[in-house]
């Protein structure tokens, strides 16, 4: 599981709660003033993600306002970015003149070594609660110019579509389910956010050519393999489709996959072959006949299907179904035994 250290306010009496909330926001990297109109019971929860390179936090808490003043700074300046994603309630941001409303889906970008200010409400009346999800960058992390990053303080994002949807749902993914990766992923998964991140922030500075090439070619990797995840049932998914789908040649696509050891084709394959290899030995699909469950990852040709398992697995599909099924009822047979032995 990845490292992550949690915080709920709900563990102490109404009274407390808000204080708790105020020590957790003095210790961070990034201190603020809060103030809040639920100061006399705050129920509030965040989860810290460390990634390496980048830390993640999800929080969750009710209507409050935040100001990052010049005396916080001058009394911890730790030189990060802030990009934050907007999950719940409506939010605004403030920073060197510019201000903005960020609704639900939306980022907004800051930099924690100026003065600025933000506000966070909820919009569900039977839910007095806000949701957000903040990236916290390094400055010497981030591989675009400095000088230039001011144009995006304040400002507004789209997390629906294009690159910023892409790094929404890896927030999203990474923060609601840590317990599905390794703490090994951890240094991996930060370096692909922060490439997410980098090529977003480039793109909305319309200077695509201020994000190195590789950052580029890592985001893209990413942007292809998640496209590619997607439609995996789709038999028509082909190199061609890929390339289209994200308006580069069929030879660009090849050139970008050179540096991960494999083919557009192959890991398109790989893919559908390691999901049917899943499905064969469930359980609950058991009674679904093989091509059934080819056909839905897109291995229409049982014979097809069939020898590319077999090369790949060494067996066929029904021979891995069965030899799945048999250590399942060995299994079975093993708990049943130690379930009727006499108790001591």
């Amino acid at each position: 599981m990845l490292p992550r250290e949690t915080l709920d306010t709900t563990v102490l009496p109404p009274g407390e709660r808000f204080g708790m909330w105020l020590d957790l926001v003095a210790r961070t990297s990034a201190p603020m003033q809060v103030r809040s109109e639920h100061d006399d019971d705050f129920i509030a929860r965040a989860d810290f993600v460390d990634l390496g390179p980048v830390q993640l936090i999800s929080y969750d808490y009710p209507s409050l306002d935040a100001f990052r003043t010049p005396k916080l700074i001058r009394q911890s300046d730790p030189e990060l970015y802030i990009l934050a994603l907007t999950t719940g309630g409506v939010g605004s941001s403030s920073q060197d003149g510019r201000r903005s409303e960020i609704l639900a889906g939306e980022f907004t970008f800051y930099n924690a070594s100026r003065p600025h200010d933000l506000g966070h409400q909820a919009t569900e009346p039977e839910r007095d609660q806000a949701s957000s999800i903040v990236t916290m960058i390094p400055h010497a992390a981030l591989p675009l110019p400095p000088q230039r990053m001011a144009a995006l303080y304040g400002g507004r994002m789209s997390g629906s579509e294009g690159i910023g949807a892409l790094l929404a749902q890896f927030l999203l993914q990474v923060t609601g389910h840590p317990e599905q990766y390794h703490a090994a992923d951890a240094s991996r998964l930060g370096a692909v956010g922060l490439d997410l991140a980098t090529t977003m922030l480039g793109r909305h500075l319309v200077a695509e050519d201020a994000v190195p090439t590789e950052v580029r070619r890592r985001a893209l990797v990413t942007q292809v393999q998640a496209y590619v995840h997607r439609h995996l049932g789709d038999s028509t998914l082909s190199p061609q489709v890929v390339a289209d789908a994200h308006h580069i040649s069929v030879r660009s696509l090849h050139r970008l996959f050179e540096a991960e050891e494999t083919t557009v084709a192959a890991y398109i394959r790989d893919l559908r072959l390691a999901r049917c290899r899943r499905d064969l030995t469930d359980p609950a699909l058991r009674n679904q006949p093989v091509q059934t469950i080819a056909a839905r990852w897109g291995f229409p040709d049982k014979a097809h299907f069939s020898r590319v398992f077999r090369a790949a697995y060494g067996t066929s599909p029904q021979e891995h179904r069965d030899s799945g099924s048999h250590s399942a009822r060995i299994v079975n047979r093993q708990a049943s035994t130690v379930n009727s032995l006499p108790a001591d």
